[in-house]
This record gives C-alpha cells, structure tokens and sequence, in this order.
C-alpha cells in the first residue's frame, strides 16, 4: 500500500476540520470539526502503522485510545452547548464570549476593599 494515498486524504480531512474550526460560528458544527481532525489523526496513525508493518501495532492502539478520548470530548462539549443553549437561546460562538457574569454595584455603601486589620 503507498502511504501517499491516507496520508493525503487525511491532510484533506484536517484542512476541513480546521477551516470548520476557524470559519463556523455555531458550537455543534465547531465540536464536529473537531471530530473531523481528529479522524484526520486517527487515519494517519493507522496508515503508518501499516506502513511501518510495526508488531506491536501501536498506531492502532493509539488510535483507539484518540477514539476514546474524541468520545468523552464530544459528550462533554455536547452537554456545556446544550447548557449554554438552554440559558442563552443560542450556541452561537461569537455570543459566548459574554458568559462572565458583570460584578453589580455593590448597594450597601462599602467599597468592597476594606481588608480586616491584622493584630499585631
């Protein structure tokens, strides 16, 4: 097998991921392109593994350790989108940026700064 034909497909698949990574302002579509690069990945470590006719087959067993790893990532970031989804009304990505909560003026007169006095 040449080692030229996966590793091109999975230089292709990766520029896809990236672009959708880059370009995507949804969250749902940005977790997919993560998917995306990381099968990229995953299509390159098999294709050496073979290529390398390796006996130990650890292109293969770091590719089932990366499909674990993009299997938790996913129910994670599926779970923070729906979160976020469900408190804002959208999973745009370029909305999020305002999720740090805004200190209110405090009401009861004090500055907030007064530290306690330390007994000598």
């Amino acid at each position: 097998m040449h080692l030229a034909y996966p590793a091109v497909l999975a230089a292709l698949l990766f520029c896809t991921g990236l672009y959708g990574v880059l370009a995507r302002r949804n969250a749902i579509l940005v977790l997919m392109s993560v998917e995306l690069m990381l099968n990229a990945v995953n299509l390159n470590l098999v294709a050496f593994d073979v290529w390398l006719r390796d006996t130990l087959h650890a292109g293969q067993a770091l590719t089932l350790f990366t499909i674990a790893i993009a299997a938790a990532e996913i129910g994670i970031g599926l779970a923070i989108v729906l979160m976020v989804y469900r408190n804002r009304g959208t999973s745009d990505v370029d909305r999020l940026r305002d999720t740090a909560e805004t200190r209110e003026p405090d009401t009861t007169g004090t500055t907030g700064t007064a530290r306690p006095e330390v007994a000598a």
